[in-house]
Formats: C-alpha cells, structure tokens, sequence
C-alpha cells in the first residue's frame, strides 16, 4: 500500500465517522416513531410494526454489502483495483435485482404479510399504507448500502457519514411537515411519514453515486453485466450467506428471549427495551471500532500483511475492551438518571439499573465477538463464526434465558447473566480462532 493508503487507512481516521453515522442511525431510525407520537399514539405503534418487519428486509440486503466490503478491500490490499471495481459493478447489481424482487413482494403482498402479524384491526390500515410505500422503495435501501460498503472499502468513511447526516436532516424536514401541516401543507400523518423516509433515501441514492464516481477513480465495467464472473458472485455468496445466516440466527434466538421476557409480565419488558437503549450506545463503539478494523485487516490479507493484519486485530480488540469496560462503568454509575429519561416508574429504574452494571462485564464479552468477527471476516473465515455464534446462541443464551430467568425466577437478571455466558464463550473461542491464526488458510479463496 502507499504512503497515503496507509494515511488513510489509520483506524481512528476509519472509525470516527462510521462511529458518528452509527449514532446518527440510533438516534434517528426511529424519528418516525417520535414524531408520530405528537399525531397519535395508533399511529406510532402502526409504523413501529411495519419497521419491525421492514428491518428484516434490511438484513436480507446486508447479505449482499457485507461480502462486497470485504472483497473489495482485499482486492484493493492486492492492488487489483480493475477486480475490485468489478466486484463493485456485480455487487451492485445483485442487490439492485434482489431489492427490487423484495420490493415487489412487499408491494403486491403487504396485507398477507401484517395477517401473520395479527395486528389489531385498528392498526392495519396505517401499517399497510407505511408498509406499501416503504417497503416499496427499499431496493433504493439496497442500493444505498452497497454504494456505502464500496466506498468505505476505499477507506473514504466520511462521505458516506455526510451522506446519512443529510438523508436525517431531509427526512426530518418532511416529517415535520406532513405531520404539523405548516404552510397551508397537508396533513398526511403515516403517509406523510412514509413518503417523506423514501424522498429521503432517494436523494441519499443520488448523493451516493455522485460520490462513488467522485472518490473511486478511473471506469467502472458495467458492460460485464452482460456475462458476470461467476467467481465474484460465488465470492460474495460465499462470504455474505454465512454472515446473513448469523444475523438471521441472532434476531429468531432474541425473538424467543423476549418471548420468556414476556413470561414475566409488561414490566419486564419495559425494562428490556429501556435498558437496550441505553447499551445500544455502548455498543457503538464497539461496532464503529470493528467496522474500521475489518477495512484495514481487508487491505492487509490481499496485501499479503498476515502479521500486520494479525496484530491490528489484537489491538483493536484491546482498544474496544477497554473501551466498552469504561463506558460501562460511566453508564453504571448514572444509570437511574439514564432510565429516568424513559420512566419514572421506580421498580423499572431498580432493575434497570442492575442490568446496566451488569453490562460491566457483558459489554467487554460483546466487544470481543464484535472485533475478531469482523476481523476474521476480512480475512476470509466466514464459517466459523457463524457456526460457533448458532452454538452459542441456542446452546447458551436462549436455554439459559429460560433456566435462569423463568425456571429459577431470576428475571431478568437470570437473562442478562445467559447474555453474559453467551458473548463471553463466542468472544472467547474467537480469541483462539484468531490466535492459532485458522484464518490463514481461508484468504486464498478470495485473493489469488
């Protein structure tokens, strides 16, 4: 790699906007949410199903963008820059062909599709209207995240942070207006919201291709489109299936934790949420750190770096510890004043508050998985993390959910400790994997 590669590619450089941009999703994925809550409460509950449902749409996109990251940083690290600009052309295609068949499904059977929800018949009008019109642009989502992994890939994580600053700020905008009417304009209420979160990511759409044929230098190939490698595309399969599998696999076994959760009555989890939101910030952190890490490891496996990439992902690891270990504690010790941001129920922000020292011990354990999975990802190990995360996740957290949290009537304090034992073993056995260096043999399968 250059001089200037190399000055690029610092992981701090990395980090702080793809930090920034992960906070800017926290706070304002659910401005929908908030601001209906001023329109009606019906309303609110109406979009947060539908984006409950939309938002494993956006996991079945991620399959696509994440083999994408990791091919074109290793293509780069390899200074192949015409094969990573192929992958980018194939990459991009793919996931246009897969977001507009999922569009379509959600388009033309929305109705079905909240009937397996069993929605209240008070609520399906308005989750429908949102469903159909969101759900019907979100290949303009796909789009927007393979665009975003290329670039990032380039080490040019900055453009795509001012990218999501301006679709929030648009996307705000329009709330604003369609909900509160100003100016002699409609009131839309839902549709409102719904036309306005799809304006925003068109003009986010447009504003990415700028910037991918401003920051990716020379032509792209979209004349291949006409007879594709199938390497690329078995690449990318072969990277992105096993990683959607895992995310797939996270989301069904958190799904039957809250189903216990509920067990336990509305309180309980009232508490999940409220303390979720909270660590949330935590872990961003965390995935900022590991988002980073994985570029750079990226560059070093195709540019034959095995050392180099080997400590990076040793001292990423470190760093994000450490950090998580402290911004636990900060959140421990105002842990009532946080919760009592959401409530002023006191039994809610007792509990809360235990669960958020917990995360003491559990934040570091997550930092682990989320570090050296990304790190063994960019080199090219994708099936071992995912094997060993469904182990854990069914073997560990959802059985010991129930034993400790139901069967032994710990609460919720019996399912934080299940989280605990769950990312502490996968952070563990991922420290092996990547210290005994298994990876090693995976990066030829990607980079000649």
């Amino acid at each position: 790699m250059s001089k200037e590669t190399k000055k690029k590619l610092t992981l701090f450089a990395l980090t702080w906007p793809i930090f920034i941009e992960l906070l800017l999703h926290m706070l304002m994925g659910n401005a929908d949410t908030l601001m209906l809550s001023q329109y009606s409460d019906q309303s609110v509950a109406a979009v947060g199903v539908s984006n409950q449902l939309l938002s494993l749409v956006i996991v079945m996109f991620g399959f696509i963008s994440t083999g994408t990251a990791v091919l074109i940083a290793q293509n780069i690290g390899a200074k192949k820059n015409s094969t990573a600009k192929e992958v980018a052309v194939v990459s991009i295609a793919l996931n246009l062909i897969f977001g507009l068949a999922l569009s379509l499904l959600v388009f033309f059977f929305y109705k079905p599709i909240l009937g397996i929800m069993d929605l209240p018949s008070e609520l399906y009008e308005e989750a429908g209207i949102y469903l159909k019109i969101v759900g019907g642009f979100a290949f303009i989502q796909a789009i927007i995240m393979t665009i975003g992994a290329i670039v990032r890939s380039y080490g040019f994580t900055k453009d795509i942070m001012y990218i999501t600053i301006g679709m929030n700020i648009i996307n705000v905008i329009g709330n604003y207006l369609f909900i509160f009417g100003p100016f002699g304009i409609p009131v839309l209420g839902v549709e409102g919201v719904a036309i306005s979160t799809t304006v925003s990511r068109f003009i986010g759409l447009i504003a990415a291709i700028i910037i991918l044929f401003k920051r990716v230098p020379g032509k792209f190939p979209f004349q291949m489109l006409w007879r594709i490698p199938k390497a690329h595309i078995q690449n990318l399969l072969r990277i992105g299936v096993p990683s959607a599998g895992e995310n797939l696999s996270y989301n069904a076994s958190q799904m039957v934790i809250t189903f216990f959760i509920a067990m336990l009555g509305t309180e309980a989890l009232t508490s999940k949420v409220y303390v979720q939101n909270v660590t949330m910030f935590l872990m961003l952190f965390g995935m900022a750190i590991a988002q980073g890490t994985q570029i750079i490891v990226g560059h070093m496996i195709g540019g034959k770096e095995l050392e180099q990439a080997y400590k990076r992902g040793l001292d990423s690891l470190r760093k994000a510890i450490i950090i998580a270990f402290f911004m636990a504690i900060a959140a421990s010790i105002f842990s009532k004043g946080l919760l009592g941001i959401f409530t002023t129920n006191q039994d809610i922000i007792q509990t809360g508050s235990i669960l958020i020292i917990l995360s003491i011990i559990l934040e570091p354990g997550r930092a682990f998985n989320m570090v050296l999975i990304n790190a063994l990802r960019a080199a090219g190990d994708v099936k071992f993390p995912v094997y060993i995360g469904i182990m854990s996740m069914w073997g560990v957290s959802v059985p010991l959910s129930y034993i400790l949290g139901i069967y032994f009537e710990m609460g919720l304090i019996g399912v934080w400790i299940a989280f605990i034992a769950d990312e502490w073993l996968r952070g563990i056995l991922m420290l092996r994997r990547w210290k005994a260096r298994g990876w090693l043999e995976k990066t030829r399968f990607f980079v000649a």
